[in-house]
């Protein structure tokens, strides 16, 4: 059997094509220990480690000793051995009887980038169990609570200045290795005393906070973080994708800058946020990272394959239920739980499906939008629930910004993983005055929805990065969002004084067929979906009767395409036939008629 315990940097350097093979098998690389589950302090520096999440943010590229000689001290100085410096933070020598010839005409600097890697924000807590037992884990990265910064739970405990050193023949790593940083972190900086996570740090002001560092997207909602350390494919990674990352962990206390003195307290401040104490945000130094389609841990890949085809109805009657027994308006809500943006261009992007719900019977708010939520949750991996109150939107941060002073991208809400279903609870917006800073979180909210792309706050200028965040808004009247779908409930009279127990019953129904319905919810939406298949005549031919009775125009032949591929989705095919397509058609007649019968009655007198 392989054991990859043995794995060490110079190990995978020598042997690095049989090792990225091993480590392609979906079977190998589940042996590895999970960073996202296990205990930080049950594992060793060097040993080989997993971490999966989303990339957050991009530091600069560093320098560092790929290759260097190591001589001895005194005498001849003569040539020990020349060390491959790759997969680690610090050099690997003898303290007492060996040195580090950095003048040598052998040595060679490298290049690698560092990689801001946070867990899935919203990831729900039905995946997190799931995934435990997967990994055979448990716990967390980090024990409940957040560590302060000034106070790192070390792995090991710091090595005395006169401890004895060893170094094996082949030169790796023995359990009394005296380390030394490969790269200075910044060359007027020395240690100094410890200080609290918001307080001083003797006379270098304040540490920065540990929420600082670890930058959340949803603050009450904390990830998880790892620097994840790049040495090849280097432009291959964007921000805001899924990646799970195989890599060597360094978390040797010397790499902690909350402690570092420097005179200039701009400097230390990005300082300490390039540095932060590997006890709160380890590094592991990557040799494989694979993109992710999915973070369903009940979902591997290849996908398996469904067990029942006819599980789709028990998820449209689930739905159906919570949302006062209209059926329509749950087909709707299926088929954006199923959407995604699968081709995407400089104009738009395709498969995008945000729906607005609204007519959100107000006798029943605000229980009955958190019910339907918690329902939700049940069936996501990662989601989140934001009431639009005035507070929230006049005061929450929904883009990140980059903080010149620490050199940091610092995250906001709508910085979310793809598949990341964000729940809008417009019905919590009360009448008040939005101030400049909430006018600014409507209109990045509606720029998200129209393109799925996200502007970045540079101060100076912004940016735009792709995303894909299905969005749902829940509304008493229209909302004032631009969503792909507006579907006015119809809700059953008598299901409304019942709905508390109807959202109960709901949960305790799905209870059985949970897990059928998680997969049956991700393979349908990653599975390719071929739309070719069907007759485009037919299309053309209704079409051009929709313009002649409608005035249908090229957008609304869009929107219909879009939904008869998540119709047929969702019915479990894999083509575009045309049942799918009469029924999108009968499912948008009878949506566009609500919205006129609305709209008659908003005019009334």
């Amino acid at each position: 059997m392989l054991d990859l315990t043995s794995w060490t940097p110079e190990y995978f350097c020598e042997n690095a094509t049989s090792c990225a093979e091993h480590l392609s098998k979906a079977e190998v690389r589940a042996t590895i220990p999970l960073l996202n589950c296990s205990k930080l302090h049950n594992l060793r520096d060097n040993t080989l480690v997993r971490f999966r999440g989303m990339i957050q943010d991009m530091q600069d590229p560093e320098c560092f000793l790929e290759r260097y000689e190591v001589r001895r001290k005194g005498g001849d100085g003569g040539l020990v051995r020349v060390q491959d410096g790759r997969y680690r933070d610090v050099l690997v020598m003898n303290k007492d009887e060996e040195t580090v010839d950095l003048r040598a005409s052998s040595n060679k600097y490298g290049e690698r980038r560092s990689m801001f890697v946070i867990s899935i924000p919203g990831y729900n807590g039905w995946a997190v169990e799931c995934e435990e037992k997967l990994s055979g884990g448990g716990g967390g990265l980090l024990s409940a609570g957040v560590n302060e910064v000034g106070s790192p739970r070390s792995v090991k405990r710091p090595l005395a200045e006169d401890e004895d050193m060893e170094v094996d023949e082949a030169g790796g790593v023995k359990e009394h290795q005296f380390k030394k940083p490969l790269v200075p972190a910044a060359p007027s900086a020395t240690k100094g005393s410890s200080g609290g996570a918001s307080t001083s740090n003797g006379t270098n002001g304040k540490v920065l906070s540990a929420e600082y560092l670890l930058n959340s997207p949803i603050p009450d909602r904390p990830s998880k973080a790892c620097l994840v350390k790049l040495y090849s494919n280097l432009e291959e990674s964007t921000l805001n994708s899924l990646v799970d990352v195989v890599g060597f962990l360094s978390v040797d206390p010397a790499l902690d800058g909350s402690t570092d003195q420097m005179e200039d307290e701009d400097e230390l401040s990005e300082h300490q946020a390039t540095h932060p104490p590997p006890s709160l945000i380890p590094r592991i130094h990557a040799i494989s990272v694979q993109k992710l389609k999915h973070v369903n841990p009940l979902v591997q890949e290849p996908a398996s394959p469904l067990e029942t085809s006819d599980i789709w109805r028990d998820i449209q009657n689930l739905l159906t239920q919570c949302l006062f027994g209209d059926r329509i308006a749950a087909e709707y809500l299926f088929c954006h739980l199923l959407s995604t943006v699968y081709i995407r261009n400089e104009l738009e992007s395709l498969g995008q499906f945000s729906l607005n719900l609204s007519n959100v019977p107000a006798e029943t708010l605000p229980r009955y939008t958190v019910g339907l939520y918690e329902i939700l949750e049940l069936l996501l991996p990662a989601s989140h629930y934001f009431p639009m109150t005035l507070e929230n939107m006049n005061t929450m941060q929904f883009v990140p910004k980059k903080d010149y002073t620490t050199n940091k991208l610092t995250s906001g809400l709508l910085q979310l993983a793809p598949h990341t279903h964000l729940l809008l609870d417009e019905t919590r917006l009360q009448a008040g005055k939005l101030e400049s800073s909430g006018v600014e979180a409507v209109q990045n909210i509606a720029h998200l929805i129209k393109n799925q792309k996200l502007k970045y706050n540079f101060q100076f200028y912004q940016l735009e990065f792709n995303s894909d965040v299905p969005i749902l808004v829940l509304s008493e009247g229209k909302s004032m969002l631009p969503t792909n779908c507006h579907t006015p409930l119809l809700p059953d009279p008598d299901t409304i004084p019942l709905i508390d127990e109807t959202l109960k019953a709901g949960k305790h129904f799905s209870q059985p067929k949970l897990a059928e319905m998680r997969r049956f919810l991700t393979v349908q939406r990653i599975r390719d979906f071929d739309m070719k298949t069907f007759d485009p005549e037919i299309i053309q031919n209704d079409f051009l009767r929709m313009r002649k009775e409608v005035d249908a125009s090229a957008e609304d032949l869009h929107s219909l395409l879009v939904l008869a591929r998540l119709a047929g989705l969702s019915r479990g095919k894999v083509s575009l036939d045309s049942e799918c397509w009469e029924h999108a058609k009968e499912l948008e007649q009878e949506r566009k008629r609500r919205v006129e019968l609305f709209a008659k009655k908003k005019n009334e007198p």
